[in-house]
């Protein structure tokens, strides 16, 4: 899968507000809807939110993958933010997160979710890539760091 196909600059956001777990999934969402990748906000809160009881997206390294599946997508989709400062998210490590990619796909189709968390989750083990992508100055820049 190429990370450039699913992401543009309209779903990457360089400065997210956010300063709660919920804050930034709503965010997120927000991004999704501006861009025209979900229709039915709701279903996709939902689905996001009941995969988020199940287990915290929260990972290690400052970034936070929260998915989910829904009937209402159709085809994957996915999105990026940034946040200045530091958001607790229930990490593995324990630590705060401040990249967050979200996603969401069909509920049918596990192919590609699962082959879109696997590449973002080798892109962000490289800690030299993590910091590229937290001082990054756009969007632009943004998706050159993570198509390099």
């Amino acid at each position: 899968m190429n990370l450039k196909t699913v992401l543009t600059k309209e779903t990457i956001s360089m400065h997210l507000r956010g300063t709660t777990k919920q804050e930034i999934i709503n965010e997120l969402l927000d991004i999704l809807v501006r861009a025209n990748k979900i229709q039915d906000r709701e279903a996709a809160l939902s689905a996001v939110m009941e995969r988020e009881e199940k287990m915290s997206t929260g990972m290690k390294h400052g970034i936070a993958i929260p998915h989910g599946k829904s009937a209402t997508i159709r085809d994957l989709v996915a999105c990026i933010g940034i946040s200045d400062l530091p958001v607790e998210f229930d990490a593995l490590d324990h630590e705060p997160c401040r990249i967050f990619i979200m996603t969401l796909s069909p509920i049918e189709k596990t192919g590609p979710h699962l082959q879109f968390l696997a590449e973002i989750s080798l892109l962000f083990k490289s800690s030299e890539k993590r910091q590229e992508i937290l001082q990054a100055a756009s969007a632009e820049e943004i998706l050159r760091i993570l198509a390099e």
